[in-house]
């Protein structure tokens, strides 16, 4: 008798064959209404339809745009995890870079005695993350595994470690009064804001659109070829001609990039930026969110950072027995985890190739067992 487990399995693998297989002008039909749906989500004339789905109140779109921020460092992070294979554990190092360099930049509580305008800020916060990336990719690339892992999660503690202790960064205090980006409505009103974060929104999601399109077609050329053999098997691409360690710096410059991206979108959002805002867990969740979603995949990267990001804010406000979950919220997430590891290893949109290789190693098990 065919399990529940196996009849999912077949409906969902004849899903994605219909639409692997499905005219090119459905696909893009069908793209075009989901992006017009994620456009449309943070209208309460339009999310109060959904049930069950949205938080309490106005929250709403605050964690539309906590979502929006996880999963475009997820995309990031697959660059460096999913497409070339290296275990980063302090990506949310470049996060902090992109945050502060934009705060130092802009902020009246910085020690600057000149301040920049926030569409100069933005891109030199950029520049500086992709050279943060290099400079630590340069000495640290040529160790493997667990090693860089280790190295990787040093960088992202030095970056919490120096914004506490260090009087330029003001520690504890951060720095507040950090602009926004620029943009007024036709009666002078500020496009974006503290109170309305709609507009950050789709800022976000209009970027997340660029930069899968851009990591797309990246992905498709020989970088994201040199990439996929590098994470398969770099002594074998190196004996083929490959330059790993150029291709592996690639890989950490254009993460970092986006994750620098991220940060300062952050802090513009938020207003303020300070040492509490740089803990080590976030990187564990980033990373956690590429294995949930499917590592390799960007639509995997994205659905799985919304996926940690949503299920973690969910917990908000909500009460059980006189007992706050939201104080549980690691736990569920936790427990999550476990349960997709044992039954869906490959995450939920798997890259084809990483679940061919899942799906043989599992064969191989069953075999030896």
């Amino acid at each position: 008798m065919t399990s529940v487990a196996e009849k999912f399995r077949a409906g969902r693998h004849g899903i994605a064959e219909r639409w692997h297989h499905a005219p090119r002008w459905v696909r893009w039909v069908g793209i075009a209404a989901l992006i017009v749906f994620f456009y449309a989500l943070p209208n309460r004339e339009f999310y109060q339809w959904l049930g069950p789905i949205p938080t309490t109140g106005s929250n709403f779109g605050h964690v539309l745009f906590t979502v929006s921020i996880y999963a475009l460092l997820a995309v990031g992070l697959n660059i460096v995890v999913g497409f070339a294979g290296l275990l980063d554990l302090g990506y949310f190092g470049f996060f902090a870079v992109g945050a502060y360099t934009v705060a130092v930049l802009t902020s009246p509580s910085s020690d600057l005695s000149t301040l920049w305008p926030w569409l100069v800020a933005l891109p030199l916060a950029l520049g500086f993350t992709m050279i943060s990336g290099v400079m630590l990719g340069t000495p640290t690339l040529r160790l493997r595994g667990d090693y860089l892992a280790i190295v990787t999660l040093g960088f992202a503690e030095m970056i919490r470690i120096a914004a506490q202790s260090s009087e330029f960064l003001r520690g504890q205090r951060g720095f507040n009064q950090i602009p926004h980006p620029p943009g007024t409505y036709g009666d002078g009103t500020p496009i974006f804001g503290v109170l309305d974060p709609r507009p950050y929104y789709w800022l976000v999601l209009t970027i997340i659109i660029l930069v899968v399109i851009g990591v797309r077609n990246l992905n498709r050329s020989r970088v994201g070829r040199a990439w996929v053999s590098i994470r398969e098997d770099e002594d074998a691409a190196q004996l083929m001609g490959v330059p790993t360690f150029k291709f592996k710096l690639w890989a950490f410059a254009a993460g970092a990039f986006i994750g620098g991206l991220a940060g300062a979108l952050f802090a513009g959002k938020q207003n303020f930026v300070s040492s509490q805002n740089l803990e080590l867990l976030n990187s564990i969740i980033i990373l956690a969110a590429v294995i949930l979603g499917g590592s390799g995949n960007i639509t995997g990267a994205l659905v799985g950072g919304s996926l940690a990001a949503y299920l973690i804010e969910r917990f908000r406000g909500i009460e059980v027995f006189g007992i706050e979950l939201y104080e549980f919220r690691f736990l569920f997430f936790g427990l999550i985890l476990i349960i997709m590891m044992i039954f869906r290893p490959q995450g939920l949109i798997p890259n084809r190739q990483r679940a061919a290789e899942f799906k043989d190693r599992r064969k191989e098990v069953i075999v030896g067992g």
